[in-house]
């Protein structure tokens, strides 16, 4: 056979191949999914990195991470803002934590809110803020001569529970769950935050030999004929049911989110458990039921810590994410991915590079799992650049946007009026009637002819709009051609049909607004 034919069939046979799929990629590159970071603060795991650097470097720092994070096209980080009784922004409900200002009931020094300055840059990346708050934990230590008079610890000693090396609120205590769906209102009321998300910590993990005590209150709190076990978890059950009321009351966009441990129980305890073997579990030992959580519709999202490899025996990653995937209901389920254990861990699984990404893949083919979370926020960050590399040729090449919720009365959003369209030498200026649901101007590349809608490798910039915002300011350098699509998102996650904006039509005004 001549050379020229048998290449000429070989590139038939390829062109075959291919178009069947088998040299495509099959990885599905979604329009939604929540692609999120923790950001820990106790100890100063993750930032500040001292609390007593300067706020210039705790900026920087901070700053340093969002960036990070925002080029791998990740959507939202989740800040932990009370970590042992404390805050990290400005309250009457709690003293200024150490982990930010070295010095526990010490006021920040910043020129602005702590707070409200990382939700303003988180947004104005394009990403959710989510506020992780530690509900249970009253102190990281025995050190109590360091705590802040107005800590809990003192103010209520009668709050306390001893247990290890911690102190814990008591959660049996009526008095305990309302001071922290305070701090819950508190938070929401004051703060544009996307969500407030509680971590694994309730009732503490088991310790051998040690007894949590909470007898006199169970026998002065429980019902009649209620045993131990169903008490605490009632108990945490009552927290999550007034935290979630508070939160919608309050303002009804704002999410609530809950990350687990990830095993509910065992199999081998429960024919409804998961395939595994885990020393403790959610339900027996932190007193905790997520699935009545997500049944009773008291929380927008879960998101298990299923902090194991893929394959490893007593708790395999595809088992227990393959298990919560039959349990979400209407729930949007995310998995808490272990980003610290890559090449950091004794299962030698970890080692290789590919051990995260075919974690997200997994989750990523099941149509019940919505997205991933990274714990922590510095595991990727100045090592592993080859992992790190794989991520985002792989899988986050593209960005995606956050799942949403419901609309309100299930309504649809609708384009706002465009009142006036002007420009100057670095914006295009689009006025708009003003709308109090509005969160974010999306900024596509188009030609003339408008589309439903644009894919997001088409999306050019995510501009965040506050509640008084009435004009969208695009920059000339991400605009390209004569044409660009403009549509808006709500709180809920709702998009409007997208408007094509005509360049060359808007009138120039040396107006610098």
């Amino acid at each position: 056979m001549p050379k020229y034919i048998f290449l000429f069939f070989l590139f038939l046979f390829l062109l075959l191949l291919n178009s069947c799929g088998v040299l495509t990629s099959k990885i599905p590159k979604p329009r939604t999914e929540f692609r999120g970071v923790w950001i820990a603060t106790v100890a100063n795991i993750d930032w500040p990195k001292n609390g007593n650097d300067n706020p210039q470097k705790q900026k920087a720092d901070f700053l340093s991470i969002l960036d990070f994070y925002e080029k791998l096209n990740y959507n939202a980080v989740i800040v932990q803002i009370r970590a042992a009784g404390d805050a990290l922004y400005p309250s009457e409900l709690a003293p200024w934590s150490r982990f930010l200002t070295g010095t526990e009931g010490k006021s920040a020094i910043w020129d602005e809110d702590v707070l409200d300055w990382m939700i303003s840059e988180a947004h104005s990346r394009g990403m959710e803020f989510h506020a992780w708050l530690n509900p249970y934990r009253a102190t990281f230590d025995l050190k109590t001569e360091i705590l802040s008079a107005n800590h809990d610890y003192y103010q209520h000693p009668e709050w306390m529970v001893k247990y290890g090396n911690k102190y814990y609120y008591n959660p049996g205590l009526p008095e305990v769950q309302n001071k922290l769906v305070s701090v819950i209102d508190e938070v929401v009321s004051n703060y544009n935050v996307d969500a407030i998300h509680f971590d694994d910590y309730f009732y503490p993990y088991t310790i051998k030999d040690e007894i949590f005590k909470d007898s006199i209150t169970y026998y002065n709190c429980s019902k009649p004929n209620q045993d131990l076990a169903a008490w605490r978890r009632s108990n945490v059950d009552s927290l999550i049911k007034k935290s979630n009321q508070a939160i919608k009351n309050s303002k009804p966009w704002v999410q609530f989110g809950i990350s687990p441990f990830g095993v509910w129980k065992n199999n081998t305890t429960d024919p409804l458990g998961s395939d595994t073997r885990a020393g403790q579990t959610t339900y027996e030992d932190l007193y905790a039921d997520p699935l009545l959580w997500m049944d009773k519709g008291w929380v927008d999202y879960m998101a298990p810590q299923v902090y194991w490899s893929m394959d490893l025996p007593v708790a395999s990653y595809r088992k227990i994410v393959d298990w919560w995937s039959t349990k979400n209901n209407a729930t949007k389920l995310y998995i808490g991915n272990a980003a610290y254990k890559v090449r950091n861990n004794g299962d030698v699984a970890w080692e290789n590079k590919k051990e995260l990404p075919e974690q997200i893949k997994f989750a990523r083919e099941l149509e019940e799992v919505s997205g991933n979370i990274l714990f922590s926020a510095k595991s990727l960050m100045n090592k592993n650049p080859d992992v790190v590399k794989y991520l985002q040729k792989k899988y986050y090449r593209w960005s995606a946007f956050t799942p949403g919720l419901p609309g309100p009365n299930n309504t649809t959003i609708k384009i706002p009026q465009i009142t006036a369209s002007t420009q100057n030498n670095e914006h295009y200026l689009i006025d708009f009637v003003s709308s109090d649901q509005l969160k974010y101007a999306l900024i596509y590349s188009s030609g003339k002819i408008n589309k439903p809608y644009y894919p997001l490798k088409k999306l050019k910039k995510k501009i965040y709009l506050s509640q008084e915002s009435h004009v969208v300011k695009i920059p000339k350098d991400i605009v390209a051609g004569k044409y660009f699509a403009l549509s808006f998102l709500d709180h809920y996650g709702q998009e409007t049909k997208p408007i094509i904006i005509q360049t060359n039509k808007i009138v120039f005004n040396d107006s610098k607004r």
